[in-house]
């Protein structure tokens, strides 16, 4: 088939020949790909003109629920994705992290937005900063979608996972994205656009497709713009370094390969579980997608005493491995993505073997379970040793894309340190361990030189999702030679398309700019009562404050009688005192909180559904026996729930006593109708 580009909207075919993309497992043609004659400076500005604003304006929950209707109907096609994967030579297991993975990307950055973003378009970082003496300037750090276009330049190992845990962060940011697949395996990531626009969700110009290379598209970017890229280090520095990119400062995110390291600790020798859980990852990170993952094993640190048991308990395992058509049943490792990348593993084999033995495994004789082994893209796992690693740079520099992996002995704990730093920066290192010792000496010696750590030991090991699977709620990427980018990381992976502005102003005009409610002046009464109005008719700022209520001895030992709470403090007079916080016995905190709900609740049905949590709750004053106290009960924030008749509104609660001295305050968050005459309310009440 000759793939297509998806340009402003329109399926386009190349204007040239294309170059043929061939079958990983029998060596048949595939695919032809070109993408000439394409306008790219029209792809930016249909991005720009056309998916931006109608991206912008939707709000962060319409985006999520987006993202969620774009990953339900990307499931119904998984089983035609899982069959043209098999082309690119993965198993079923393979495909799954592949297709599924990704598709689970988008759910959970559907899920992260409503959970963890407003119902706006605005988002809010950090608490308000007060700007002057009497508070009535103030600061805000507010989140605003970039305007311009996010272009995305994918490798060839995972043409699903790779573009969709791109572009659920920034079509959930409000960005428009120019998506670029890895030329090798780009009929797989073409087919997936397909059927994400042939579902008609996404807006128009929300998404385009570039098939081949990407011509002049980077001389059109400016600084609203933003790409982000996943290769090769050699080629992700000259795009880096692209005039244009330098310039006009345009934002660039790589994530690049590294020589990934894991560690054994010295106290996990065979018999422990620490031990088959080592060998089980590095033969999986060996073998999984063949070793084609920039998160893969590349450096098996393990200690001198160790080394031999270590070898032996790879070889057996690794001789369990059975490489060939991965439909084909017994069939565990299919094959590299392409001929050209069988070559490239091999050269870089033959660097390795300079400075290491190959231990398991050849090259040049192995057994292939069906396929083609003279046109597939086949090749065996391949183990080496290092015995003085302190002494050859190849292994620290030289990585072979594939299923290899160098076996390295340190003779003591700040070795295993220097070894994995010799990486000069990596995606991920992990570290296999029962000792608690160990465990933090590695964390704090190559933690700065890793974008993820994980350490594995038999507490977690049966759950643990392994040494080279990035989540969407963790950050994927490194420092140094991994590229120095960020992807991904929960709202981390959201605001990288997005621009941090300082607002300035006074509490009030701020607070109804950002949509939510920043202290100032107690709020302004109202004759209605805040918990008689439904949502669409509470606006942020109204609330009440509350009349005082005297907090008696009496209470306080009632209280304690009915919570059982009988802390010192609240019940012993001399110990009270003698505690330096306090001068004699104290209310209980959770009477305050209690004690205030009494003030500032209306108790009869009305809009307001259900209270489902307090946050942020502090302390600041003693209450004593015989103070009184009163309330600010302020609407802070307002968050409507899509598709529902009611949303959360989370309120500032205040509690001063007779003094005008801060007691409490936290946040209450309620569940309430979408008005006050609302159908749902009255069901509920």
């Amino acid at each position: 088939m000759r793939l297509c580009s998806y340009v402003q909207g329109e399926w386009v075919e190349s204007a040239g020949a294309g170059t043929p993309l061939f079958h990983a497992i029998d060596g048949s043609p595939v695919a032809e790909i070109s993408s000439e004659g394409i306008d790219f400076g029209a792809m930016v500005r249909w991005g720009r003109e056309t998916g931006g604003p109608a991206l912008r304006r939707m709000t962060f929950h319409q985006r999520a629920l987006m993202l969620k209707a774009l990953a339900l109907h990307l499931l119904q096609h998984k089983e035609e994705f899982y069959r043209l994967s098999r082309a690119t030579g993965a198993t079923r297991d393979d495909s799954w992290i592949d297709i599924e993975g990704g598709i689970g990307t988008l759910f959970a950055y559907s899920g992260k937005g409503r959970r963890e973003m407003p119902n706006d378009h605005v988002y809010i970082d950090g608490a308000p900063e007060t700007l002057s003496r009497g508070g009535g300037f103030t600061g805000q750090h507010v989140y605003l979608p970039l305007e311009g276009v996010a272009v995305h330049i994918n490798a060839y190992n995972f043409p699903c996972w790779g573009m969709l845990e791109k572009l659920g962060p920034t079509l959930l940011a409000g960005m428009p994205a120019i998506v670029k697949p890895a030329s090798q395996t780009a009929y797989l990531a073409e087919r997936m656009v397909r059927r994400i626009v042939e579902a008609g969700i996404l807006p128009a110009g929300a998404l385009q497709l570039i098939c081949g290379g990407v011509g002049d598209l980077l001389d059109h970017l400016d600084c609203q713009d933003a790409v982000t890229f996943t290769g090769s280090a050699t080629t992700g520095l000259g795009l880096k370094q692209h005039p244009v990119i330098v310039a006009n400062a345009v934002r660039f995110t790589m994530e690049a390969d590294s020589l990934n390291s894991s560690i054994l600790g010295p106290d996990a020798g065979p018999g422990t579980p620490e031990f088959d859980l080592y060998v089980e990852e590095v033969v999986r990170e060996m073998t999984t997608k063949c070793g084609q993952k920039c998160t893969a094993i590349r450096r098996a640190l393990v200690p001198r005493e160790l080394l031999p048991a270590v070898g032996d308990a790879l070889g057996k395992t690794l001789d369990r491995v059975v490489v060939g058509d991965p439909d084909l049943e017994g069939v565990t490792m299919g094959a590299l993505a392409s001929r050209a990348q069988v070559q490239e593993v091999r050269e870089r084999v033959e660097q390795l073997r300079r400075c290491s033995e190959l231990v398991h495994g050849s090259p040049d004789r192995f057994e292939v379970r069906g396929g083609d082994p003279q046109r597939g893209a086949f090749l065996p796992p391949l183990l080496l040793r290092c015995d003085e690693p302190l002494r050859h740079r190849e292994v620290h520099e030289v990585e072979a894309f594939g299923p290899v992996c160098t076996l390295l002995p340190y003779d003591d704990p700040a070795q295993a340190v220097e070894l994995a730093r010799r990486g000069r920066g990596s995606l991920v290192g992990s570290v296999f361990t029962f000792d608690d010792d160990f465990a933090r000496e590695m964390v704090l010696g190559i933690g700065p030189w890793h974008g993820r750590l994980l350490v594995i030991d038999r507490e977690c090991g049966a759950e643990s999702t392994g040494h080279g699977s990035p989540l969407p709620s963790l950050i994927h990427g490194g420092p140094g030679r991994a590229g120095g980018g960020q992807e991904m990381g929960g709202i981390r992976g959201v605001l990288h398309y997005m621009q941090c502005v300082a607002l300035q102003g006074s509490p009030g005009r701020i607070g109804r700019i950002s949509g939510r409610w920043i202290p100032g002046p107690d709020p302004v009464p109202d004759p209605v009562h805040p918990f008689r109005k439904g949502l669409d008719e509470l606006e942020i700022g109204q609330g009440i404050v509350t009349r005082s209520r005297a907090i008696g001895l009496e209470e306080i030992e009632r209280f304690a009688e009915l919570s059982g709470d009988r802390f010192y403090a609240h019940m012993d007079a001399q110990a009270a005192a003698a505690n330096p916080f306090f001068e004699g016995r104290v209310a209980h905190g959770y009477f305050i909180v209690s004690a205030a709900a009494g003030l500032f609740v209306d108790p009869a049905p009305g809009p307001v559904l259900a209270n489902y949590g307090l946050e942020n709750l502090r302390f600041h004053t003693p209450l004593y026996p015989g103070d009184s106290i009163r309330v600010a009960f302020t609407c802070k924030q307002k968050t409507p729930r899509e598709n529902e008749d009611y949303g959360e509104v989370r309120w500032d609660c205040r509690v001063f006593n007779q003094r005008d001295e801060l007691v409490a305050s936290y946040d209450v968050l309620t569940l309430v109708a979408r008005s006050s005459g609302d159908r749902l309310a009255a069901e509920r009440a």
